[in-house]
């Protein structure tokens, strides 16, 4: 069975990405861009450059940024994105909540950005980039996990999906322990920092410590050129956007969560019957606790997240 290739990154999702790496002259012209992308389209370069304040060269340098050949590229990509009507182009959608919002109408924006930031964050995902970071996990002596605040919940998510799978970790939430701990490690190895802006020092500091002593450093961030993107050895990228109120919130944790989820996966794939056993072990040592008037045998039935075998195509 061939794999489902998943859609290329909105636009909108690697200008937001690039935000905060882009010089003032540039931010106006992404401001611009994510404000009004039809009327950008539409627009000649000089046009863009003098709604914007800045130079023609400006404009030049934030299509190359974006990956793009120059901005006749730009107009094209934004012409195909605002022809499909896509939701993210809607002006407010998935990022504001208004005083006068009812509570259905925020339901529907927390929806919409939680949608969007999955949707986003696996087409933004370097697939490569989460082979390489499987395989470094799966054979690392240690895993260090560094995250605080709303990632450190994600990090200690992750810790407990390891420990079933027979694969231990340690998660730091606080500095001191993470910097102690990242002095032990080495060649062979693992530090994953997790942080939404990716400026975290908290995160930054112990992984940068544990990649001069030649640990595999892994970095999860919503921002591409962050400097624990800049630190990390594998950079696994999510793509959420922020709510008004809600700055690296849910719609964060959320992204972060289906990376992490792909990841525990994937290690649990490539030693499948010694993970399955694993869980089983350790879904056999609770099964009382979870169900105390059903029977003592193992109930890893019971649990959604055991590893299960693909069907052959």
């Amino acid at each position: 069975m061939s794999a489902v290739e998943s859609p290329p990154p909105s636009l909108e999702a690697r200008i937001r990405g690039l935000l905060p790496a882009l010089s003032p002259a540039q931010s106006r012209i992404a401001s611009e861009v994510l404000r009004d992308p039809a009327a950008v389209a539409s627009s000649t370069i000089g046009q863009l450059a003098a709604r914007c304040g800045t130079s023609l060269p400006s404009v030049t340098r934030f299509c190359l940024a974006l990956g793009l050949s120059g901005y006749a590229e730009l107009r094209l990509a934004l012409a195909a994105e605002t022809g499909r009507t896509s939701p993210s182009w809607e002006r407010g959608t998935g990022s504001e909540v208004g005083p006068d919002d009812s509570l259905d109408d925020v339901l529907r924006t927390l929806l919409r950005a939680d949608t969007r930031a999955l949707a986003d964050t696996v087409a933004s995902l370097d697939v490569a980039a989460l082979e390489r970071a499987v395989e470094a996990i799966s054979n690392a002596r240690r895993i260090d996990l560094y995250a605080v605040a709303g990632s450190a919940a994600v990090a200690e998510d992750l810790r407990l999906r390891l420990h079933r799978i027979g694969r231990g970790a340690n998660s730091w939430s606080d500095v001191h322990t993470a910097l102690a701990s990242s002095a032990l490690l080495g060649t062979g190895d693992v530090a994953i920092g997790i942080s939404h802006s990716g400026e975290t020092l908290e995160v930054l500091e112990p992984l940068t410590r544990a990649g001069r002593q030649g640990t595999t450093t892994v970095a999860v961030t919503n921002y591409p050129r962050s400097p624990l993107a800049r630190a990390a050895d594998i950079v696994l990228l999510t793509a959420a956007r922020d709510i008004t109120f809600r700055t690296g919130g849910l719609s964060g944790r959320h992204a972060q969560m289906l990376v992490l989820d792909a990841l525990y996966l994937g290690v649990a794939q490539r030693d499948y019957p010694l993970a399955a056993q694993a869980f089983d072990a350790t879904a056999e040592a609770v099964s009382l606790h979870r169900h105390p008037n059903g029977p003592s045998h193992s109930s890893a039935a019971h649990y959604p997240v055991r590893p299960t075998r693909r069907s052959p195509s």
